[in-house]
């Protein structure tokens, strides 16, 4: 099995039982070893009082995308820390991107950057999110 084939057999096993991505409307666009990248439409259910994308979606958009490119590598993977800074509104209707990419992974422990971008390739959010390795896989690869 690649590299590949692991990342892409990983994610659809999460997919397969990722009900809060799924009712979010989020997409997972593109994964590889290490990265993936989701979109996630901006709702009208999804704005604040500010009439625009709640801080919370967003955060949960780069939170998913870097669940997905943690877990690529067919090891049970969970955040341990995340931060996000928030440099733009998410606007209602837009399609927002989060691009996430590994930046260390040391023994069970991963460093992950996401950045969020609008439909115009604006920075809306920086993410960053610190991953610990649990027991299990997602699928036994004896039987790939």
């Amino acid at each position: 099995m690649t590299p590949q084939e692991r990342a892409e057999r990983s994610a659809a096993t999460m997919w397969a039982k990722d009900v809060a991505a799924q009712a979010a409307g989020m997409v997972l666009t593109r994964i590889a070893p290490g990265q993936a990248e989701m979109t996630m439409p901006v709702r009208d259910d999804m704005l604040n009082g500010h009439a625009m994308c709640h801080g919370g979606y967003i955060f949960t958009l780069a939170d998913t995308a870097f669940a997905y490119a943690c877990n690529s590598h067919n090891n049970l993977v969970v955040a341990q820390e995340n931060t996000i800074t928030f440099l733009a509104p998410g606007k209602k209707g837009e399609l927002l991107t989060a691009v996430a990419e590994e930046m260390s992974l040391t023994g069970r422990s991963g460093v992950y950057d996401v950045v969020v971008l609008g439909e115009d390739g604006r920075k809306v959010a920086l993410f960053r999110g610190l991953s610990r390795q649990i027991k299990g896989q997602h699928f036994d690869e004896g039987d790939a």
